[in-house]
Formats: structure tokens, C-alpha cells, sequence
């Protein structure tokens, strides 16, 4: 499934809620999502924490047969749900994908109006460290 395509099924689970309590929750389960693979303690070092965040928030990427897997965490329930569908969407793909990807959904899910100004820097940090990250393994 391409990036494009992962991004116009989370904007429509989205559509189906019109309550941003309801969008919340949603968020909040996808935070659920990163249990199943937890981010391991000794990766929560300052290199892989994101600038910029309010929360506090962590990535890692590695390559596998030519795909980044990214994995990532945060202290925040919502940052978190942030964190996984930001992973959901873009882990599994190539660096290039992921380099090139325009992250549309945020802003069509309404999330980006309903962040404070310190959280949407935030989102805008952790897609720019990824975009690195990206850029860094494409390089190889």
C-alpha cells in the first residue's frame, strides 16, 4: 500500500467522526498500536529525541530489505497516537517515498487547527527528523 493510500484511509476513519472527543480517542488508539512494539528503553537517548517537541518524543529508523522500519515513542497519550500514525504511514517504505511523501493527512483530519501552536511545532519537528532520517538512509 503506498503512502498516499495509508494516508487517504486514516482521513476517512476520521470523516466517519464529526466530535473532535470522538477524533481524540481515535488518536488514542493508535497510540495502542506502538504496545505491540514497545520502544526500547535504552533507545531513549538524547540523539534520538526530537527537538522542538513539548512532549518528549523519540525515533529510530533502520533499513530492511531496502525499506526504513521506523519505530518511536512519546510521555504524551496524544503525541503518541501522533507518533504511531505518523509510523503507520510511512514505515515499510523506501527512504525515498518517505523523503519525497507530502504529509497531507494531518492538516485533512483537521488535526493541525485543533494542536496548540507548541504541539504543531511538535508534529512539525518529528516529520522533519524523519524526513532526515530518510534523507540519511537513502544515502546509505
Amino acid at each position: 500500500m503506498s503512502i498516499n493510500e495509508i494516508q487517504d484511509e486514516i482521513i476517512e476513519e476520521f470523516e466517519a467522526f464529526d466530535d473532535w472527543m470522538d477524533r481524540y480517542q481515535m488518536i488514542a488508539d493508535y497510540a495502542q498500536e506502538l504496545k505491540k512494539n514497545p520502544f526500547p528503553e535504552e533507545d531513549k537517548t538524547p540523539q534520538n529525541l526530537i527537538d522542538g517537541c513539548q512532549s518528549q518524543v523519540w525515533f529510530t529508523a533502520r533499513m530492511e530489505d531496502g525499506k526504513m522500519i521506523i519505530n518511536g515513542e512519546s510521555d504524551a497519550l496524544l503525541v503518541r497516537g501522533m507518533v504511531a500514525m505518523l509510523i503507520h504511514v510511512l514505515s515499510g517504505h523506501t527512504p525515498e517515498e518517505i523523503a519525497k511523501a507530502d504529509l497531507y493527512f494531518i492538516d485533512r483530519i483537521g488535526l493541525r487547527e485543533h494542536l496548540s501552536p507548541t504541539r504543531s511545532n511538535g508534529v512539525a519537528a518529528m516529520l522533519k527528523q524523519l524526513k532526515l532520517y530518510a534523507l540519511a538512509l537513502s544515502e546509505g
